[in-house]
């Protein structure tokens, strides 16, 4: 026997399931500024969001360790917008009365795990140094797509 409610009730499910498979896949995360700071909690975070599939928007400012979500996730879940900076500049650290040294081992690692076209961008630039190199507009946009 047909039964209406059956049929709406199974069509309701549908289209939440829908629904939700659909926001899933448009899960993003949205770098809006900054500025960098430590190595370790971006390693972390970038990690995970390379596992969860999500894609990056970088709509602002990314300085410093921030640069690593370009060595963690895939280059296909990376978009830019007219906002993004992306900056670069040679490894330190701070020693215990607070002085900053640089780290060349530290600073060729980062550099070789750019991908390629980032990588040739700052060796054009002469490399990473203390300067902080920044990446935007028509540049970046060759190397990575627009947000859409």
């Amino acid at each position: 026997m047909f039964s209406w409610t059956r049929l709406i009730l199974t069509l309701v499910l549908a289209v939440t399931l829908w629904a939700i498979a659909s926001m899933l896949a448009r899960a993003e995360v949205r770098i809006i500024a900054s500025p960098g700071g430590e190595v370790g909690p971006f390693l972390d975070l970038f990690e995970k969001v390379r596992e969860s599939g999500e894609r990056v928007v970088i709509d602002g400012p990314c300085l410093s360790a921030c640069t690593l979500v370009l060595s963690l996730v895939p280059e296909d879940r990376i978009c830019v917008t007219r906002r993004a900076v992306l900056g670069f500049h040679a490894a330190r650290s701070m020693d215990r009365r607070g002085r900053t040294y640089a780290e060349p081992e530290a600073s060729q690692l980062v550099l070789r795990a750019y991908p390629y076209p980032v990588r040739a961008w700052i060796e054009r630039r002469g490399g990473l140094t203390s300067r902080l190199l920044l990446l935007r507009g028509r540049e970046l946009k060759a190397i990575y797509p627009t947000c859409r």
